[in-house]
């Protein structure tokens, strides 16, 4: 909860920042404002969500406990530092005064640290699993391209802040920040996403949850896709400027993942045994929705040119129709899960409790999810239309939307939707707001 708690606050502060006219499309794609926007959403929000969930969900993707778990709280501290250093170094880029570039470096070593202790506590909890079960090879790639990720990054830091001047580390800045860019959210973010999909999706849904050739498919042209980037890094690096075709096949690659990805989630749909399904389900198929246009979108020369600098249009699609809109999804269903796992748990088959379903009101929550997808549709369509005010309207409704899924999250940790007779039955703790609850060792 800790985790999910930060990165709610840096998802408001990020999209605070856009309604304020900060970074892109008020900025060059390029300019520090719009590098510190991105890190503050990429790591402040998507990341940390993602090891938050990964941190609760590993273990029941490989069906043992978390190893090292003593470093989840120092990961933390290292990445919200990190990342303040890093929108520090970013800030003294643009001209502000009181930062420094220095700070940027000392940024990527927290980041890295952090990250590193994440991937300790991932990586050896998975190890201990065999064979590997399809959604922890999904889950192990993804952590793979979040080494390389923060790596790349790393060495951006070191040229950005003038600590490095080397013709390699200059031309890997020069060309491969887009490399960089797809390495996180594509490789770390969105396959390490699809993975646990296929472990939650079946268990929410009560679907069958077999490995099928289309899901092995997925993997592989997943792998294959991630490779060709990773080379093309390689290849910056070397001197090479051979890097079109291997990314061309990349994204065809990508367009075939997400295909694939995308008639196994039809498949799961039509067989589940549920067949009413909750609203964090109906909620992650508009993301997967978002995921296969905006996919499409950049594959299509076409639509990639008219999204504007860097196909920013498609890009934002990505990031807050499926990324955003994913994790908003899943926390419904999460934080709720949770909550219930540390009130009703310690007095399941003492008292009577209520259902998961109980800490929430779907009808409220089902408007805030049509608003936001709304909004992100409306902003998506701003940017391919240069409209900047159009874009900052959209992004505030957007907000509003995702200010009222954060204060349903809040209300299911404090029981509020809890008949008051099964609130608190006799030697139920009360769930704090996002801080762990100490129990008494016995």
């Amino acid at each position: 909860m800790s985790y999910f708690a930060a990165a709610c606050v840096f998802l408001v502060i990020g999209q605070g920042m856009m309604v304020s006219g900060y970074g892109y499309p008020f900025a060059d794609i390029g300019a520090p404002a719009t590098l510190a926007l991105v890190h503050v959403l990429a790591i402040g929000w998507l990341g940390l969500l993602m090891v938050g969930a990964l941190l609760q969900f590993v273990p029941v993707l490989v069906a043992a406990p978390l190893r090292a778990g003593r470093l989840a709280l120092p990961a933390l501290l290292l990445l919200i530092a990190g990342l303040l250093l890093l929108v520090g170094g970013f800030a003294s880029l643009g001209g502000t005064p009181g930062m420094a570039p220095g700070m940027l470096p000392f940024g990527a070593f927290s980041l890295v640290t952090g990250f590193g202790f994440v991937t300790i506590m991932l990586a050896s909890t998975i190890a201990a699993a065999r064979p590997l079960p399809l959604p922890a090879r999904f889950v192990a790639v993804g952590l793979t391209a979040l080494i390389a990720t923060v790596l790349v990054g790393g060495i951006f830091t070191l040229v950005l802040s003038g600590a490095l001047a080397n013709d390699t580390a200059i031309a890997l800045l020069l060309e491969g920040a887009p490399l960089h860019a797809a390495l996180g959210l594509g490789g770390w973010l969105t396959f390490t996403a699809i993975g646990v999909s296929y472990r939650l999706l079946p268990m929410f849904m009560l679907a069958p949850d077999s490995a099928r050739a289309t899901s092995k498919a997925v993997w592989w042209s997943g792998v294959v896709a991630l490779a060709l980037v990773a080379a093309c890094v390689v290849s910056i690096a070397a001197g090479s400027a051979a890097v079109k075709w291997p990314l061309g096949l990349a994204a065809l690659f990508s367009v075939s993942a997400t295909l694939l990805y995308s008639t196994d989630l039809s498949r799961l749909f039509r067989e589940r045994r549920r067949k009413i399904v909750e609203l964090n389900i109906l909620a992650s198929y508009a993301a997967f929705a978002a995921l296969l246009v905006s996919v499409v979108m950049f594959a299509l020369p076409v639509t990639r040119s008219a999204a504007g600098e860097g196909a920013a249009a498609v890009v934002y699609l990505f990031v807050f129709g499926w990324l955003t809109g994913l994790g908003l999804a899943q926390l419904y269903k999460i934080v709720p899960f949770l909550t219930w796992l540390e009130c009703y748990g310690p007095v399941l088959g003492r008292a009577a409790v209520p259902r998961v379903q109980d800490l929430v009101r779907e009808r409220r929550a089902r408007l805030w999810f049509c608003l936001y997808y709304g909004a992100v549709v409306a902003a998506t369509i701003s940017l391919f239309a240069d409209n900047p005010m159009a874009f900052r309207i959209a992004v505030l409704a957007q907000l509003g939307a995702t200010s009222g899924l954060l204060v349903e999250f809040a209300r299911a940790r404090e029981l509020s939707a809890v008949a008051a007779p099964l609130r608190f039955p006799a030697g139920a703790p009360r769930p704090h707001l996002f801080l762990p609850i100490s129990r008494p060792q016995e």
